[in-house]
């Protein structure tokens, strides 16, 4: 590998690393840096064809009764062609959520991550996102909403 591409996968594996912790600390600016401004993302729960702004006014509705979420990622295949790049990336992620009267359920969801991505100005970022291969343990009667 060339140093570029090196330095490339490791900026690119550091921008999904920030996607974790800005979703799971509920960071919204830091989110929407994690995206182009004219990204679409698919998500599970909001559906496809998602704007930044449709999905930062989505997520923390849908994260209400989430006590706690630990998105964790692995096993990133990246492609790097100059100026772009493809991610797949596996996610595990457990949950914590609010039953009311001070109980907590936990579920876990795993999924991947299919993501484009574009060198811009100001590094990686992803411009299409695409969550694939849902699968979970959640209660019945809890959606992400």
């Amino acid at each position: 590998m060339s140093s570029q591409e090196i330095s490339d996968r490791l900026e690119i594996e550091q921008l999904l690393i920030r996607y974790c912790h800005a979703i799971d600390q509920r960071d919204w600016d830091a989110y929407r840096a994690i995206y182009t401004d004219d990204a679409v993302i698919d998500d599970i729960s909001a559906g496809p064809g998602n704007s930044v702004d449709d999905m930062v006014a989505f997520l923390p509705r849908a994260l209400e009764k989430v006590v706690l979420i630990q998105h964790a990622i692995s096993t990133s295949l990246v492609s790097i062609d100059g100026d772009t790049a493809t991610a797949k990336t596996i996610c595990h992620c457990p949950v914590v959520l609010d039953r009311g009267d001070g109980q907590t359920q936990m579920f876990f969801q795993g999924l991947w991550y299919d993501d484009e991505l574009v060198r811009t100005p100001d590094g990686w970022k992803i411009s299409k996102r695409a969550e694939t291969g849902y699968f979970h343990n959640m209660p019945p009667d809890f959606r992400f909403e």
